[in-house]
């Protein structure tokens, strides 16, 4: 009868192994929770993978500890070791189970990017459009927004390309990577199953603004969602001034720029209620003045601020927006001054 001692203490050092790596795999801190229907199924991919590793290193690393401490080479021992012609049965074993592993992750995997891929019959259609170095999203109505509002619990379908250069769109709680390519659209089709905010980010290398290239996702009741983007409609079918607050609302203007009319204190570019002063020594009409700076804020720079911060994308503005943000800002300022 073969001596079984070393395949007790291999797998004695195996299990001892395979519980540490255990215990540091579940519970460290390395994925956030999922927040889509589509992040739960490639978090099952990834710890099944996780899992069939931890075997792996826990029974390799074993065989390897036992082989250096058994078989060390002992002092004053100048001898050669036994030849070794190999073992078939057990290299036909070591073939054939990674492989059959392989096959099975492949298979399973195939199964979740097919799943992924399907947003059902009526899904939330979205364009997203990335631009140096901000986020676009227009939904069916037209309603242009920098944030991405989504519903819970419902497919959402986007569309998503580049304007200038290759970005990605990425929110770490959904689990899926899209990159953004000029002239070709890819689709990215995510399923919300948990309320809250989310950070978008842009996970490509696209310029000396890559890092400030954020907004969030934020996932909505249903019922309330639809309230949203029928309240957003009807505002921006109503008079200029008050579809005007509502784009510059919307896209995140507040962030960047001071503007008393809005409550907005933003210190990242130029203070809005001096635009009659800059159109004046610009010696343009204000109104002009003001829609040449969104549709080409890198024609002229206001003076301390770099250039190529002011993002292009809100030249996508459908022209009855865009009108309506040059009205407001207009308007607002006039009041001010």
């Amino acid at each position: 009868m073969r001596n079984k001692k070393p395949f007790v203490h291999v797998s004695m050092i195996a299990l001892v192994l395979g519980a540490l790596a255990g215990i540091v795999a579940y519970f460290g801190d390395w994925l956030p929770a999922p927040a889509s229907r589509e992040a739960g199924r490639i978090w099952f991919i990834f710890w099944a993978s996780t899992v069939v590793s931890i075997v792996i290193f826990a029974i390799v690393t074993a065989a390897i500890l036992y082989s250096v401490v058994k078989f060390r080479k002992q002092p004053d021992d100048d001898t050669d070791g036994p030849p070794i012609h190999g073992h078939t049965r057990l290299e036909i074993t070591w073939t054939i189970i990674p492989t059959i592993i392989v096959l099975l992750l492949s298979v399973a995997s195939m199964i979740v990017l097919h799943k992924n891929s399907n947003a059902g019959t009526k899904p939330l259609k979205v364009d997203v459009v990335a631009q140096q170095f901000a986020w676009a999203f227009t939904y069916p109505s037209g309603l242009q927004s920098g944030l991405l509002r989504v519903p819970l619990k419902r497919p959402v379908e986007l569309h998503i390309t580049a304007l200038d250069v290759i970005h990605s769109f990425w929110v770490p709680d959904f689990a899926q990577k899209q990159d953004a390519v000029p002239g070709q659209t890819f689709r990215l089709v995510i399923t919300p199953t948990r309320l809250g905010t989310y950070p978008v980010i842009c996970t490509e290398l696209c310029g000396l603004g890559h890092s400030v290239m954020r907004t969030a996702a934020i996932v909505m009741p249903a019922a309330e969602f639809d309230t949203w983007l029928a309240d957003q409609d009807e505002k921006l079918a109503g008079p200029p001034g008050e579809a005007g607050k509502t784009v510059f609302a919307n896209n995140g203007c507040a962030a960047c720029h001071a503007l008393a009319a809005a409550g907005a204190k933003g210190t990242i570019g130029p203070d809005l209620d001096k635009l009659p002063a800059a159109a004046a020594a610009a010696g343009v009409p204000l109104d002009e003045y003001i829609r040449e700076s969104i549709v080409e804020p890198g024609k002229v720079i206001a003076k301390g601020y770099p250039a190529n911060v002011m993002p292009a994308t809100y030249a996508q503005l459908p022209k009855d927006q865009l009108d309506g943000l040059v009205d407001y800002l207009a308007a607002s300022v006039k009041e001010g001054s």
